[in-house]
């Protein structure tokens, strides 16, 4: 048999084989593609966890910060103009809002300056973000660190299918070469991913905390005028 003949005879084989490789890929599930990732997609899946956690019990939060009594402040002002100063901080007890936290710590410093009321009652303001923003760190770590978490696992995992090529000497081909390279290439998705989803989290948080800031701010103004108003 000559050359030519060999190397057509070879020929059908070869293409059977390079079409079932794609095939075999195309047959995997998300989950049989995400375990050739290798241990770096243990703690990707943490992150991702522990992401989407933060983001819903925040969410829940936040909601029930919104959910204040429109006439709150109305009964403050009567009975401030009262001289019902107890009933007033009683109401502020009850409410238990961020808001009346902040109502209740002006009421106390009645009869200050102006200035030291206002310290007091933006202290309590800051201090009320800060429980609104538990959690938000992490978030923002987590949209930095996965895609970087996610290119160490596709180095390694290049440096592993190198090291195969390596190993099989005469006997490589690009098969051995190309399934290492995409396996390795899935720790990078899952990173990117991961943290494509924690950086708009931290975002849409962050936009919904500056909304109760606001309210919070509009809050402390209004108290702030009612102790300046003269008593009808």
């Amino acid at each position: 048999m000559t050359l030519a003949n060999l190397i057509l005879a070879q020929a059908p084989a070869a293409a059977t084989q390079a079409a079932a490789a794609p095939t075999q890929v195309a047959d995997m599930t998300v989950w049989e593609l995400a375990l050739k990732g290798g241990w770096i997609m243990i703690p990707l899946a943490l992150l991702a966890i522990i992401s989407i956690y933060i983001f819903f019990e925040r969410c829940f939060a936040i909601n029930s910060v919104n959910k204040e009594d429109k006439g709150f402040m109305q009964r403050i002002r009567d009975y401030i103009h009262a001289g019902q100063v107890d009933e007033a901080l009683h109401l502020c007890r009850a409410t238990n809002t961020p808001s009346s936290r902040m109502i209740e710590k002006g009421i106390t410093r009645i009869g200050r300056p102006m200035n030291d009321v206002l310290v007091a009652v933006e202290n309590v303001g800051n201090m009320e973000i800060s429980r609104l923003e538990k959690g938000f760190s992490w978030l923002a770590t987590t949209a930095a660190g996965a895609p970087m978490i996610g290119f160490l696992g596709t180095v390694t995992g290049m440096v592993q299918a190198f090291m195969a090529v390596a190993n099989a000497g005469t006997n490589a081909n690009i098969t051995i070469l190309s399934s290492g390279i995409y396996e390795a290439l899935v720790t990078t998705v899952a990173g990117l991913l991961v943290g494509i989803i924690a950086l708009f989290a931290y975002n849409y948080l962050t936009s919904r905390v500056k909304k109760v800031m606001n309210k919070l701010e509009g809050s402390t103004m209004e108290f702030m005028d009612l102790l300046n108003e003269p008593v009808k």
